[in-house]
């Protein structure tokens, strides 16, 4: 069997090493031959970056991880992991490669008492969810119920909590990490300083976490929620009313604007069926009476379509985007942009991108970021951007095949245009890649952390065998 290699040639496994390893592994080793490899425990979410690897180890446990990773550095594969497979830049496989699937170590254990949950590799957000929400705790984690835990929290994470309770990355208080040479590291701020740094934000760059510890906060089982449509033409004006709002509401209010073409979906009025509309969201973390009076304001920044605020249950409030995200249907080019200031030229930019969209799935959408995201400084985490109130990012999003390069072509002349109000800093998670490197961002994304980055790398991989990622190059 030929496996693709890191340095970009073929390797040729004997089927001998392919038979040991089988052996070893309490989960299953699946070749490209195999029928069971058609049938993916965990499918890739965008399926512009569909490839078969050429062989599979789904890991049962962190011992299935550390014998896949020496597997795949003894014999120079090029290696890619697997968690929830959401990975916008196709980085949940590797075309003729190998990949180390932990979608099936969705293990979540809670420790109400210590207000701490300890989260396998593989689990989804609706995973943690469930099982937080039994004690009425939560972790701040994203907004689409499916994504994947870990490839979420290692490239930071926002979500719906993240103004009160910060990013993902800064609820982590341990993380168990299989790294380069096999050996399994316990990374806190008190073992393995570090590798607990640079896993928060730095990506997959150090190693394969096979398991997170949370910071757990009380929330729920009910959150105060604010969803209200208004027409997508009226779009400038309410982002304006949007933005003078946000800027001065108390840290427990997380707020959004998402720009789409809704669907005919069943229990919805059919005044939004097949509307383009923008969405203002807002989650309140406290109080549900209360939060619904602090942000009243967000129901009535225009003349709304239909208004489906209303306290409602978080582990719902974190599904809701779900219908939008199906996993292996949608094709997808995605970039982000942070702003220090949302100008009114920058919000006119916005609402034309959004109006002149290349396919109905495409959203243009506007994120307020604040509070205990900017508590945290820009080098206590990898993840440097700690500052800017406002991230746009353009999900460039369609079906048909046919239309990859009039789209991507879209995705980025819309994200060009959207930088000219920029600070010039991305969010890796929502970078997409078609025909470059995967480096790209990733000076502007870590900025004055990307030399101690590199370093750490250079410790703990410094042969780059984790290099399909937002990529960290080794710099002894």
């Amino acid at each position: 069997m030929d496996v693709a290699t890191r340095d970009g040639s073929q390797e040729h496994l004997p089927d001998a090493a392919v038979t040991e390893l089988m052996s070893r592994l309490r989960g299953s080793l699946v070749t490209a031959e195999d029928p069971a490899a058609a049938a993916e425990p965990c499918e890739v979410w965008n399926a512009m970056h569909a490839d078969r690897p050429a062989v599979s180890a789904r890991c049962s446990g962190t011992a299935d991880v550390v014998d896949a990773v020496n597997f795949a550095r003894d014999h120079g594969l090029l290696l890619a992991v697997r968690g929830g497979g959401h990975s916008v830049a196709g980085f949940s496989t590797a075309r003729d490669g190998m990949l180390v699937d932990l979608s099936a170590m969705r293990g979540v254990q809670v420790d109400p008492d210590r207000r701490l949950v300890r989260v396998q590799a593989g689990a989804l957000l609706g995973d943690v969810d469930r099982e937080t929400q039994a004690f009425g705790l939560a972790t701040p984690l994203g907004r689409v119920s499916e994504t994947g835990v870990a490839g979420l929290t290692v490239g930071g994470g926002y979500g719906h909590l993240q103004n009160r309770h910060g990013l993902s990355c800064d609820n982590v208080v341990a993380a168990q990490v299989v790294c380069a040479d096999g050996t399994i590291r316990t990374a806190s701020a008190g073992t393995h300083p570090d590798l607990y740094w640079a896993i928060r934000g730095g990506g997959g760059n150090f190693g394969i976490v096979t398991s997170f510890t949370f910071r757990l906060h009380p929330l729920g089982p009910v959150v105060a929620f604010a969803g209200t449509f208004y027409p997508l033409e009226d779009l400038a004006d309410v982002e304006r009313r949007w933005r003078d709002h946000v800027v001065s509401t108390p840290d427990a209010v997380t707020s959004f604007i998402v720009t789409m073409t809704f669907p005919a979906a069943p229990g919805m009025p059919d005044v939004v069926h097949d509307r383009p509309v923008a969405i203002v969201g807002g989650v309140y973390s406290g109080n549900p009476d209360e939060g619904m009076r602090v942000m009243q304001p967000l129901r009535e920044l225009g003349t709304p379509l239909f208004d489906m605020s209303q306290p409602m249950p978080y582990s719902v409030v974190q599904a809701a985007l779900d219908p939008i995200f199906p996993r292996r249907t949608l094709r997808a080019y995605w970039k982000s942009q942070y702003l220090d200031e949302l100008t009114d030229d920058a919000v006119d930019a916005i609402a034309g991108r959004a109006l002149d969209r290349p396919a109905p799935q495409t959203l243009v959408n506007t994120f307020h970021i604040g509070g205990a995201v900017h508590a945290v400084g820009p080098e206590e985490t990898a993840f440097a951007e700690r500052s800017s109130p406002f991230m746009v990012s353009v999900d460039t999003m369609w079906t048909d095949p046919a239309q990859d390069a009039s789209a991507i072509a879209w995705g980025r002349a819309a994200w060009e245009e959207l930088g000219k109000f920029g600070n010039g800093n991305v969010f890796l998670n929502f970078t997409g890649l078609a025909d470059e490197p995967v480096q790209a961002g990733v000076d502007s994304a870590f900025g004055r952390n990307l030399r101690r980055l590199g370093q750490i790398k250079a410790v703990y991989d410094p042969e780059n065998l984790f290099q399909v990622n937002n990529n960290i190059v080794p710099t002894p």
